[in-house]
């Protein structure tokens, strides 16, 4: 059945999900910050801060989303964060791309010298808050992500899984390969080359917070709602509406439980978030940036190029500071 209409519906039964047991989170920056939460114990080791706390996990979850969403998507020292590897990327690699009419799937095509899926496996792995990347991509494709693994950071882990038959599906079996201690699993399209790595910490962040946060923008043209034969219906509130792209980052367990539930119901998603949603759970939406595009026709290679250069100007500028 639709996922949208079992939504409405309201089919999907909250019993069967499990109590979500809060992962405790790494507190950064000055002491004060650890009285800002109902602390039971403190556990310290020479990786990181870890702080337990008795608070219900809800109640918990809405108070750290409060503090850490009160000064907006930039992250500051007083700003809670996580630990060091401590985020799992699931990075789908597995498309065909018939929209594209290329010879070879897209995510494979050359953006400036460069195969397009590698510049968010060098992108993910260079942050801290990345410990592995699970590939999800056909075998015969490895050797395009081989050839950059000397670029990686030491301590960063590679794993492979197999392409599904559909999206849901790849995303299930990179899921299977996520250490057990992860405590976000962010899932990318491979064909977005362009996402920045301040974009994905705070989606990264929010995820954890509230549970799953995808990246978004908010629509700039009118949306018209139509009929089969094309005769509009409605125009929908252009305030209301946001274009998701990705990461979308979850806890591993609610997308765990989540997947159960869409075996159980026969589901079909094309969105992680919204198993969270089909859940009866919160989903936020971080703000993201417009150049996050997907390179899906002939013209997004030109307009990628464009941004990708715009990019590297930055980066040379802000290297010269």
């Amino acid at each position: 059945m639709d996922l949208q209409m079992r939504m409405q519906q309201g089919t999907l039964a909250r019993s069967r999900v499990r109590p979500l047991q809060f992962v405790p989170f790494t507190a950064r920056g000055p002491a004060k910050q650890l009285n800002a939460v109902n602390v039971a114990a403190c556990k310290c080791s020479s990786a990181r801060l870890v702080v337990v706390s008795t608070t219900a996990p809800q109640q918990q979850r809405a108070a750290v989303a409060l503090r850490a969403s009160a000064s907006g998507n930039n992250n500051t020292a007083e700003q809670l964060s996580l630990p060091d590897a401590s985020v799992s990327v699931v990075l789908l690699a597995g498309g065909v791309g018939k929209r594209m009419g290329a010879s070879i799937p897209k995510q494979y095509l050359e953006l400036k010298g460069q195969a397009i899926a590698t510049y968010s496996l060098l992108m993910f792995g260079a942050m801290r808050e990345v410990g592995e990347v699970v590939i999800v991509c056909d075998p015969s494709w490895r050797y395009i992500f081989e050839q950059h693994f000397s670029k990686l950071p030491q301590g960063v882990q590679v794993k492979w899984a197999q392409p599904g038959a559909e999206r849901q599906d790849s995303v299930f079996n990179g899921l299977q390969q996520v250490s057990p201690d992860a405590a976000v699993v962010a899932v990318h399209d491979s064909a977005r080359p362009l996402v920045t790595p301040a974009d994905a910490t705070q989606c990264m962040l929010d995820g954890f917070v509230v549970g799953a946060a995808v990246l978004g923008v908010p629509v700039k043209p009118t949306i018209k709602e139509v009929t089969a034969d094309n005769m509009v219906e409605k125009t929908l509130n252009r305030a209301k509406l946001w274009e998701v792209q990705t990461p979308q980052c979850i806890r591993p367990d609610l997308l765990q439980e989540g997947f159960r539930l869409v075996k159980e119901k026969g589901l079909e998603v094309t969105d992680d978030v919204s198993i969270i949603e089909a859940m009866g759970l919160p989903v936020k939406i971080t703000k993201g940036s417009y150049t996050n595009i997907k390179v899906t026709t002939p013209d997004d290679m030109s307009v990628a190029e464009k941004f990708l250069q715009e990019q590297q100007q930055q980066q040379q500028q802000q290297q010269q500071q």
